[in-house]
């Protein structure tokens, strides 16, 4: 059974990052690169040495959700494997994905574990206490390999497209941080199934590693990643519980942002300024019900 698409949403990605994602994954799968922007720098050379990819690109930045969605739209199989192109798959990740799709087709999602900071790590639930006794009970061999949980992350996840009726599966109101917390959170409150699985481990390299050759955009990309966490933060938990909760979520965060913007202006540190600077901003436009349009000078 090859009736599995992998889907790679990549951003102006350097060459080496996506060629070593692109090499651990089994020739015999079709593989969707959707890149988030009017051009793919690299589509000559990934082209030339990869029979199974095809190259799509979005037009612009429309960041991780509407990027994906953009991807799996293409997609003729049942089956999807959304990856980071900062993700490598483990030896025996492709041995091991259709048997572990088969343990159970009524799943809605699967997701991996990956090694970061040279630890495992799986996915997981909501309340923090609960997580925690989760780790624990994951990284032993007590609980068979599919385990049912609250959240997977992001990087690395199947999703069964029968199980979804419309393709525009993730929220496009969130450009970057929470999509999979929130896409998990919807379908848990239905009733559907989420798992992770210890069978499919894959190495995540991390979010800075995508942009380490390019200083332009590594310049500008802690400003991004600051105002979207915390604009996206405020939106998951307003969307899926109430206003109010989410208020109560993060108005100690506001507050001290907003205090840490005017010491560090006084301490006239430019950086830490604008590290909360943005975090404050991001939070004050999800407050007042803005979209998600910042992205400084990344487009």
């Amino acid at each position: 059974m090859k009736n599995i698409t992998v889907v790679v949403l990549t951003f102006n990605t350097p060459e080496k990052i996506i060629l070593d994602c692109l090499k651990s994954i089994n020739k015999n799968y079709k593989v969707l690169i959707v890149e988030n922007s009017d051009d793919f720098l690299h589509k000559n050379q990934v082209l030339s040495k990869f029979n199974n990819v095809e190259v799509l690109c979005t037009g612009k930045n429309l960041g991780y959700g509407a990027g994906n969605n953009f991807g799996i739209n293409k997609v003729k199989t049942d089956y999807v494997l959304i990856l980071n192109p900062d993700v490598i798959c483990g030896k025996e990740f492709f041995n091991n994905i259709e048997n572990v799709i088969n343990e159970d087709e009524d799943f809605s999602i699967i997701g991996c574990q990956y090694l970061y900071d040279e630890t495992f790590m799986p996915a997981g639930f909501f309340d923090s206490k609960r997580n925690k006794e989760f780790v624990k009970e994951f990284r032993s061999n007590k609980n068979g390999n599919l385990v049912d949980i609250d959240w997977v992350t992001g990087c690395s996840m199947i999703l069964n497209l029968k199980k979804f009726i419309d393709r525009k599966i993730f929220d496009e109101k969130f450009f970057l941080y929470f999509e999979e917390f929130d896409l998990c959170k919807s379908l848990k409150d239905k009733g559907q199934k989420v798992y992770s699985s210890k069978k499919l481990k894959v190495h995540h390299l991390g979010f800075k590693s995508s942009f380490e050759e390019n200083s332009a955009y590594k310049k500008n990309i802690n400003h991004l990643r600051e105002w979207h966490w915390m604009w996206s933060s405020f939106y998951f938990y307003k969307k899926n519980y109430s206003y109010f909760y989410a208020l109560r979520k993060i108005v100690g965060k506001f507050l001290r942002s907003g205090l840490k913007v005017v010491f560090y202006s006084i301490m006239q540190n430019k950086e830490e300024k604008d590290r909360y600077k943005y975090r404050f901003l991001g939070m004050y436009n999800s407050i007042l019900n803005r979209p998600s349009t910042f992205r400084d000078s990344i487009e």
